[in-house]
């Protein structure tokens, strides 16, 4: 579980110090735990279907959420989740002329989001999964991300990144119906039955299933419990 947790957090790489005898300090150190989100932990749940949007490779946090609304603050709560109003506002319309958030929305009716190689890669920025799960999105599929967005996503426990081997992103469509189950490790198109495997989560699991990092430190015990 150490090993799996230490790639679960943003860890400064460029250190050259030693790790600490204890090693949880150092994690939390990195991450600043967003207070609103421990409020609103999300029911556990294995299985989530619904409309697919389809993105390419190369991904970036750029596009996911743009360098300008950084400056909004996830643990305020209007801020939070007017950062999901523009979630994937940064790919060009030329390509994507179906928003993943409609003009004037908060949410998206897309709970499934589908990615080529290398989705959220770029700079390092937490705010790329938290406004994709402020949207309302819970599951990312792709074919390969980026470290630390993949990361990412555990610490925050705002979305299950599934790696798939098979480029759903050239066989589903935007509006696409399919359904994920967790347990199962598959994906399965509605309209086809067709059904394509992705790599199971492993021990990150349990930290998204907890709502974050910090939740599943409290629930294992690692740090005390808020009263």
């Amino acid at each position: 579980m150490f090993g799996v947790l230490k790639d679960a957090v943003f860890i400064n790489q460029y250190s050259p110090a030693p790790p600490p005898a204890s090693p949880f300090p150092r994690f939390f150190h990195n991450l600043i735990e967003n207070p609103f989100l421990t409020r609103q932990i999300r029911p556990m749940q294995s299985v989530f279907t619904g409309p697919v949007y389809v993105v390419r490779d190369n991904i970036d946090t750029d596009q996911i959420i743009p360098a300008q609304y950084l400056t909004l603050v996830p643990t305020i709560a209007d801020e939070y989740e007017k950062l999901g109003s523009y979630a994937l506002c940064g790919l060009p319309d030329s390509l994507y002329p179906a928003r993943f958030v409609k003009e004037g929305q908060l949410d998206t009716g897309h709970p499934i989001v589908v990615g080529g190689k290398n989705f959220g890669c770029g700079s390092s920025r937490e705010h790329a999964p938290i406004a994709l799960g402020s949207a309302g999105c819970r599951v990312v599929v792709a074919e390969s991300f980026a470290r630390i967005f993949f990361r990412n996503c555990v610490a925050t426990g705002e979305l299950y990144p599934c790696e798939c081997a098979e480029r759903l992103c050239e066989i589903l469509k935007t509006g696409d119906v399919v359904t994920v189950d967790l347990d199962r490790c598959a994906v399965t198109v509605k309209t086809t039955g067709a059904v394509y495997s992705f790599k199971p989560l492993g021990d990150v699991r349990p930290v998204v299933d907890a709502g974050g990092l910090f939740n599943y430190a409290r629930k294992t015990g690692m740090i005390p419990v808020q009263t």
